[in-house]
């Protein structure tokens, strides 16, 4: 399937890929991106949602080692307050 692009998920203009329990937000053809992790989750009306986040702004730079890579990074609960951070630190490197 040559020439076939792949369509991602957007939030506020850029891509948002998740793998497994980890989500990625952003472009990696700019300088940063911003990885979720989800550590817990919890049931609520019988269904599992994301409780405790990891948020890590991460530098996209291929030389840097991946401990010199991490350039911010919190715990938040809930995933969308774990994105709104992700998003506002992510439009501020940028």
């Amino acid at each position: 399937m040559a020439g076939k692009k792949e369509e991602f998920l957007m939030y506020k203009g850029r891509p948002l890929v998740r793998c497994g329990n980890t989500i990625y937000y952003g472009d990696l053809c700019e300088k940063c991106v911003v990885m979720l992790q989800i550590l817990t989750t919890k049931t609520v009306n019988g269904k599992e949602i994301a409780d405790k986040i990891s948020v890590q702004l991460l530098s996209t730079d291929e030389e840097l080692r991946m401990k010199d890579r991490i350039l911010k990074k919190s715990e938040k609960i809930g995933l969308y307050t774990a994105l709104d951070v992700g998003c506002v630190w992510l439009e501020r490197s940028l």
